[in-house]
């Protein structure tokens, strides 16, 4: 079969022939018609990541996937031939930029029947980091204000998506070309971060949701009500900072979790969120797409065609 793979850390990806996959008891086979690229990529493509997750060259690229299942395992309980699925495989099983990948059925959920295979892809990483950011970690109600920070990237986008539908007031930095993207998406703040600093207007919020890291988050802390949150998936914040301020503090990094996909998978469905996407870029292209989407300017997720 044909997949995007390095053959040493620091390579860009290229397209060679590899052999499928086994299928372990407890996954599925998907025959891949879409994945999607994440930052987690390129970081785990330069070797920085080499010492916790050593993975064997030539490594296949890819943790998003959206597709056809073809094979159950003999311990597969739920899915079944013919399911169009989507999910972030787990990190033995990362390797989606493939005709065919073998999937633990646990990090899979039915496919939105609203959307294509290429959207729902965009969907599986940056869906659950919102999600869990928002509800596991921020603990975010109906009647809160919450900042999103990169409100026009792949996790802000669903983001504002389902902080709107929890509730909440908010309020969201982007660049100004995407201003009209974010308000579309049920925003009631717009931030302009290259013209406005943020911490000058916006109101107290119960929770910051941190996509950027270093000054940006760090500022975060001085639009936090006593008591609130910030949560983010890019760095820490300085030692003592939320104590000083009286406000939890807490970095992470999501986890599959086929019951949140199937959940959002219902709100696609029934119009509450929607996908958004900035390129589709076809699987022989794959180097173009990475270099694409390490500029850092896409509007959504940037996805790879397989089929």
């Amino acid at each position: 079969m044909h997949a995007a793979v390095i053959t040493e850390y620091g390579n860009e990806p290229e397209v060679i022939d590899v052999e499928v996959p086994e299928l372990p008891a407890d996954s599925v086979m998907v025959e891949v018609h879409a994945s999607a690229i994440n930052p987690i990529d390129w970081i785990i493509m330069s070797g920085a990541m080499k010492e916790m997750l050593p993975y064997a060259m030539p490594w296949i690229v890819g943790y998003d996937v959206a597709g056809t299942v073809t094979e159950v395992g003999d311990d597969v309980t739920h899915l079944k031939v013919g399911d169009d699925v989507f999910g972030r495989a787990d990190g033995t099983q990362a390797a989606t930029m493939a005709e065919f990948a073998a999937i633990k059925e646990s990090d899979l959920a039915l496919q939105a029947k609203s959307i294509t295979h290429q959207q729902s892809a965009g969907i599986p990483l940056a869906g659950l980091t919102a999600w869990q950011a928002l509800f596991e970690h921020g603990a975010l109600e109906s009647g809160q204000r919450v900042l999103i920070h990169a409100g026009s990237g792949g996790v802000g986008t669903l983001a504002i998506q389902f902080a709107k539908h929890a509730g909440a007031w908010v309020a969201t930095t982007a660049s100004a070309r995407n201003r009209e993207l974010v308000m579309s998406l049920g925003a009631d703040q717009f931030v302009d971060y290259s013209t406005e600093d943020f911490a000058d207007v916006v109101e107290p919020c119960d929770l910051v949701l941190d996509m950027v890291g270093d000054d940006t988050l760090t500022k975060s802390f001085d639009v936090v009500k006593g008591g609130g949150r910030v949560v983010s998936i890019k760095g820490q914040a300085p030692d003592g900072l939320a104590a000083e301020k009286g406000v939890t503090f807490e970095q992470f990094f999501m986890h599959p979790d086929s019951d949140a996909l199937a959940t959002i998978a219902g709100l696609i469905d029934d119009g509450t969120v929607r996908p958004v996407v900035d390129s589709v870029f076809p699987l022989d292209k794959v180097a173009a797409a990475f270099q694409h989407a390490e500029e850092g300017h896409a509007t959504g997720k940037v996805i790879i065609a397989v089929r």
